[in-house]
């Protein structure tokens, strides 16, 4: 994967760094794994606005991908990788043997041609899908399972990974891509290797019009609103602001809002760095 530095031919394109693309192998989409994509532009069912800042934007089908790997033991060959515009990574089209097709998350150096499998007898290779039980510590993994057969929820953006740690009983170990530690049960599903696309952190839009293009309005900094408005606004000049806050009054950068009753916080090994 690489990424391209456009000529400064315009002002929008002076600072432009695009995705090259290289490890897409098509623009077609699989027409019977799109489903309609319907926007609010931040309205409610009367019209009103509830959130700030959306709206517009490229007409955008979704594309359903297989997040549950539940297909055990019936190989499938990679068709395509193609782009998402609903997410940063990239996904692969498969074809199982029986027939059925599917999209998946692709991972990085999944091929087209390559032959994926998912289940407990499955070895761990790039994009196959496992229980935790089967993959052997230190594993690079993505794209797992917070509860059996839930689908999968963590580490699906593009460039992330988790790492298996460590298995004890029931529980698996792993370090998350925010740098949290926690423990998963063993029964859960995760996908070898990282998640495609790891450049995309390395794009730069460029000019305001392609943010529209994503369907985001432009945001009023909190520091130039009047008090009215928010905790940070107002004062003579060009003020500071205060201490950093939400609208609703609730201290930003370090302030913790992670209740300390949450059920799930005794799986928590680590907290994520701040």
């Amino acid at each position: 994967m690489s990424v391209r530095k456009l000529k400064p031919i315009t002002p929008g394109q002076r600072f432009r760094v695009v995705n090259g693309y290289d490890a897409i192998t098509t623009d077609k989409p699989e027409k019977s794994l799109l489903a309609p994509k319907k926007r609010s532009g931040g309205r409610n069912s009367r019209g009103k606005m509830t959130m700030r800042y959306i709206g517009g934007g490229h007409k955008k089908r979704y594309r359903i991908i297989d997040f549950k790997r539940n297909k055990t033991g019936i190989p499938a060959e990679v068709k395509s990788i193609e782009y998402d515009p609903n997410r940063t990574a990239f996904i692969a089209l498969l074809n199982y043997q029986d027939g059925e097709k599917s999209y998946i998350i692709a991972q990085n150096g999944l091929q087209v041609g390559q032959t994926v499998v998912s289940g407990e007898t499955a070895t761990p290779e790039i994009g196959n899908a496992m229980p935790l039980s089967q993959i052997p510590l230190g594993t690079i993994i993505s794209c797992v399972e917070l509860r059996p057969g839930q689908g999968a929820v963590m580490a699906r953006s593009a460039g992330t990974f988790a790492q298996l740690m460590a298995r004890d009983g029931k529980f698996a170990t792993i370090k998350l891509p925010s740098g949290e530690t926690r423990l998963v049960l063993v029964t859960c599903m995760a996908t070898i290797g990282v998640v495609s696309n790891s450049d995309h952190q390395l794009l730069v839009s460029g000019k305001a019009g392609r943010t529209r293009w994503l369907g985001r309005r432009p945001r009023t900094r909190p520091v130039v609103m009047n008090p009215v408005d928010h905790p940070m606004g107002g004062g003579e000049g060009k003020s500071s602001g205060g201490h950093p806050r939400s609208r609703n009054g609730i201290p930003a950068k370090g302030y913790r809002t992670r209740s300390k009753t949450k059920a799930s916080n005794k799986y928590i090994v680590e907290r994520r760095k701040k």
